[in-house]
């Protein structure tokens, strides 16, 4: 690509016809660029794996369909990429627009009852759309070499900053911004313009940054990717940023590995934070009525992961984990409530490990705590831990752990008189310690901010 040459901007359409159908017309030039010129109707359903799950994922695999088919098929006994080459943000950069505006299918299918865009769905955009721009910046685009195997291995962070309507044009912008030795840091903005003025400045509504990390495809092991080299000042600054946090996330690992017994300190939070909780599990009648258990606000579901889900590598999408965990998440807070809760952010994701087709998929959520500080924004924390069980071998392993900010809109809460949120208590030390991990984890995060 061209250093000079605009952005490549993928547009979506919607998903309502079958795309195998001979009868539908190919895609805009803009969507076959990059030598994907081949009509939907002449791939085989083996390349397009989970292709119904999204409108954007559809749209991502076609522009990107050539390298995706070597990813799926490499050429036997092909070496590894014996050099490494040099790439700007500028040639991974890639927009996506969805047409909201216009095709009126399209925006039916990210509605949410409030006519706003579905958060969970969004959220499946996103890991596609990363997910691609990590292969760009990956491809050295010579066919005789082996692909890496890509895969998502942390969300850093997910942020709302405001509402985003299903009534107007939206766009996703997203390229690299940070790389590693084998890892690579992919930095995404979610744009719409204001309804009043659809020429204002494009100002981010939500943004995102996910991490995937490089995988020999024969080996397994990590793998080199291409280098990095910011040219813009912005550029430059982003990429100190991700360096930063890069080495905080390493500190942090190291700190847990060394982890010492609870200081006397810590066992004084526990006990403080036991006490009502105990009231609750001994003296129940006398308990305070703007507190509940943790675990009476628990809800769970499980499914089997589909073929439909996969993606390019055969796992599930990371993507589609969000997704579900999202709407469970705000199934939770919005029982816990009683209002309609809005979302507004994601903290960091680790991907433990790979989830397969045909694995038991179980998401259990709860409220962890609340926070009513600000008597305008009272914030509920939710966390969904995600579970592999396998009955045939009796094991159960985590294989993520999300943690959903939510709050509830002030003209809800106007509309109810005397309306109070919660305080979750914890009944068992275990709980205890994992709310006081979560809120130690925030404010260590808002102090490195």
């Amino acid at each position: 690509m061209d250093a000079n040459s605009p952005p490549q901007t993928i547009p979506v359409v919607s998903t309502f016809a079958n795309p195998f159908d001979s009868q539908n017309p190919p895609l805009p030039p803009a969507a076959t660029s990059n030598g994907a010129g081949d009509t939907a109707a002449r791939k085989p359903i083996a390349l397009w794996p989970g292709m119904y799950h999204s409108p954007v994922t559809n749209a991502l695999w076609e522009a990107r369909s050539k390298i995706f088919e070597r990813m799926i098929d490499p050429p036997k006994d092909a070496p590894p990429q014996s050099e490494l080459l040099s790439k700007t943000p500028h040639q991974s950069r890639t927009s996506i627009l969805y047409n909201f505006s216009s095709d009126y299918i399209l925006r039916e299918q990210y509605r949410d009852p409030w006519n706003e865009v579905r958060i969970g769905k969004l959220l499946e955009d996103l890991d596609a759309l990363a997910g691609t721009i990590s292969v760009k910046h990956c491809s050295d685009e010579d066919s005789t070499t082996r692909p890496l195997l890509l895969v998502t291995a942390s969300v850093d962070r997910i942020v709302l900053k405001k509402p985003i309507s299903v009534d107007v044009d939206l766009k996703i912008v997203g390229s690299a911004i940070w790389v590693g030795r084998s890892s690579i840091e992919i930095q995404l903005d979610v744009i719409q313009p204001a309804k009043e003025d659809s020429d204002s400045s494009d100002a981010a509504a939500l943004t995102a940054n996910f991490i995937f990390v490089a995988r020999d495809s024969m080996t397994g092991k990590a793998a080199p990717v291409n280098r990095l080299i910011p040219e813009t000042k912005q550029e430059k600054s982003l990429f100190e940023e991700a360096e930063a946090r890069s080495k905080l996330r390493k500190r942090k690992r190291v700190d847990n590995d060394g982890r010492k017994e609870v200081e006397s300190g810590e066992m004084n939070r526990l006990k403080a934070l036991l006490a009502e909780g105990r009231i609750f599990c001994d003296m129940p009648a006398l308990a305070d009525r703007d507190s509940i258990l943790l675990r009476d606000t628990c809800l769970q579901n499980s499914l089997i992961c589909q073929p439909q889900q996969r993606n390019i590598h055969g796992r599930i999408f990371g993507g589609f984990l969000m997704h579900r965990a999202f709407e469970l998440a705000f199934s939770t807070a919005y029982a816990f409530a009683g209002l309609v809760p809005y979302f507004l952010e994601v903290d960091h994701v680790d991907f433990l490990r790979p989830v397969d087709v045909g694995d038991f998929l179980r998401l259990k959520s709860c409220v962890l705590y609340t926070e009513l500080e600000n008597p305008d924004e009272p914030l509920i924390n939710v966390e969904v831990v995600a579970h592999v069980t396998k009955p045939e071998l009796r094991t159960s392993e985590v294989t993520n752990t999300f943690y959903f900010t939510f709050t509830v809109r002030s003209e809800a809460k106007a509309a109810k008189n005397g309306y109070r949120i919660r305080t979750v208590v914890p009944a068992t030390e275990e709980e205890a310690r994992l709310i006081l991990e979560r809120k130690d984890a925030e404010t260590l995060r808002l102090a490195s901010a």
